[in-house]
């Protein structure tokens, strides 16, 4: 499937000591990605990330079922169901989601048909038992038969916010908001941009890789576009 990407345009204030994002301008699609963040389970965040880039011992539980043996689990638990657990919210299924873990797919149910067909009617009837007795002949129903499910009717997930002609301001720290005018004007003043000459705008794109880096960066930093779009500080 192609990689879908989404875009941000942001502001930035390029005066010393170190370039910073004042914020950004979002859409729906961007908007609805980073929502998406809240949805997904501790243990599907570690398989995306690795084990070692986690900060604390998140990490260390994710090993710990991944090194423990059957005859430790109980009847019916399946370790896979924790270290890749499915999100089930609605957001974080949509196609602004780049972390969705492929789901597997369902058994495919089989069938029996009557093996001699001693009568035309006998092809009127299937079992899913193997080997039961045809009702109209009384011959064994052996004649494999599989079952083809029609295709699902399924409709795209809509995320969370409005679209449209709506924008949002996206802070650095990830505080998101419906983007105003006065808003603006405010938040340059609650960073204290002194030159306005200074700022600059610059658009970007969120894939896969982008994903990847502003949710690892949201659990070890509070200057989250800034360190990924421009750079950690060093």
């Amino acid at each position: 499937m192609a990689m879908t990407l989404v875009t941000m345009k942001l502001l930035i204030d390029s005066s010393p000591p170190r370039p910073r994002v004042v914020f950004a301008e979002a859409h729906k699609d961007a908007v609805d990605f980073l929502f998406s963040l809240l949805t997904m389970p501790s243990g599907t965040a570690v398989k995306l990330l690795g084990k070692d880039s986690m900060v604390g011992c998140i990490g260390n539980l994710y090993t710990s079922v991944e090194k423990l043996d059957d005859p430790y689990i109980q009847p019916g638990a399946v370790k896979d169901a924790m270290l890749s657990p499915t999100v089930l919210s609605p957001a974080a299924k949509s196609n602004r989601s780049f972390f969705r873990l492929p789901e597997p797919s369902p058994a495919m149910k089989r069938f029996f048909r009557c093996s001699g067909y001693t009568y035309s009617s006998c092809r009127n009837y299937v079992t899913e038992e193997r080997g039961a007795r045809c009702p109209m002949c009384g011959n064994q129903m052996l004649a494999d038969s599989q079952y083809v499910p029609s295709e699902p009717v399924t409709q795209e997930a809509k995320g969370l916010v409005q679209g449209g002609m709506v924008t949002y301001t996206v802070t650095d720290d990830l505080k998101i908001f419906p983007m105003s005018n006065i808003s603006s004007i405010a938040l340059l003043n609650t960073v204290a941009v002194r030159d306005l000459g200074a700022l600059q705008e610059r658009t970007v794109q969120i894939g896969y890789k982008e994903g990847l880096e502003i949710l690892k960066t949201s659990l070890q930093s509070k200057t989250i576009l800034t360190d990924v779009f421009l750079g950690k500080k060093t």
